[in-house]
């Protein structure tokens, strides 16, 4: 039996909090819900504590299993957690902008969950590739079973006889799942091929000049720096909209409504650059307005969505308003 488990509970699983995090977020597109469920496994895990095998399983492992099924219980009779792309087609970007709190949408994860080891840029980046918002969004298309056993097989490397183990299921039936969650994912993600590392040079180029052409309300400059089929979407708003074209007209709406002096801090989510949004106020005081997250490829910024929620806003700790002049680093 493992004895440590037993005499030191919160040492021997503490190093695994932060990934059990990211996991349940894979399974439920939820930060807030997955830290939930983070502390629902932990709780079980030391409930079982004294019936762990460390013949069987690594403490990593049976803590994984726990988990999914904690997620999997927890999906039981829930709506998937959309983006507006994934409801419908595009719409008028002069459309009214009415928030849908109905909707349980999807939400960012913040960077300080994933793997910062300087030293394995490998492992940096695969944490990264595995939590892109769009990889997510296409995740929660799948059914949560099949979600399991992508995220356990393609992102965690777990073998199909472990992920078997986990899910009480054959290996057979873990391959035959896996199968049809590739194919379904397949179809809903857009080319990976043309996404470069957030550390790229050229990516961060692009990046600073959209904040400058954004904080000096140039939408000509800022519509050159996008993809010919960018895409805008504005969670809790369902309205999206796709191309250059319809892309610039909501900028430029935005700027027509809220005026210009915006200011941009550069953050990361999801293993992606995004950007602090601050706009003026009736007394010019910077307000945090939103939280953009940029898909940028060999192309250009090929995908925005922008999110005005205050839980997210509290979830990366941004500032409600800013004090200083922004700083020029990126």
């Amino acid at each position: 039996m493992g004895v440590a488990i037993g005499t030191d509970f919160g040492r021997v699983t503490e190093p695994f909090r932060r990934e059990l995090v990211v996991h349940c977020y894979r399974m439920l597109g939820s930060v807030h819900e997955a830290e939930d469920l983070v502390q629902e496994t932990l709780l079980r895990a030391w409930k079982a504590r004294d019936r762990y095998d460390e013949q069987r399983a690594s403490v990593r492992t049976w803590l994984y299993r726990i988990a999914t099924n904690v997620c999997l219980t927890a999906l039981e009779g829930r709506a998937r957690r959309p983006l507006p792309s994934g409801l419908g087609a595009s719409g008028d970007p002069d459309s009214p902008l009415v928030p849908d709190f109905e909707v349980p949408w999807l939400q960012p994860l913040p960077d300080r969950y994933l793997r910062q080891d300087q030293g394995d840029p490998l492992a940096r980046a695969t944490g990264r590739a595995g939590v892109r918002l769009a990889l997510i969004a296409a995740m929660q298309l799948l059914p949560p079973r099949q979600r399991a056993v992508l995220v356990l097989r393609d992102v965690l490397g777990f073998s199909a006889v472990e992920v078997a183990g986990q899910l009480d299921t054959s290996a057979a039936a873990v391959n035959s799942s896996l199968q049809r969650a590739r194919a379904a994912l397949a179809a809903a993600t857009p080319r990976e091929n043309l996404l470069r590392e957030p550390e790229d040079r050229a990516i961060r180029a692009t990046v600073e000049r959209y904040v400058h052409a954004f904080e000096s309300a140039d939408v000509d400059t800022l519509v050159t720096l996008l993809t010919d089929d960018a895409v805008l979407e504005m969670p809790p708003v369902p309205l999206w909209c796709a191309g250059r074209a319809d892309y610039g007209r909501f900028i430029a709406r935005v700027f027509a409504m809220r005026g210009g002096g915006w200011r941009m801090i550069p953050t990361s989510a999801n293993g992606q650059p995004a950007l602090a949004a601050y706009c003026p106020d009736e007394t010019g005081a910077l307000r945090l307005h939103t939280l953009q997250v940029l898909t940028v490829t060999t192309l250009g910024i090929a995908h925005n969505v922008v999110f005005q929620d205050q839980r997210v806003f509290a979830d990366f700790d941004l500032a409600r308003s800013m004090d200083q002049p922004r700083s020029d680093t990126f």
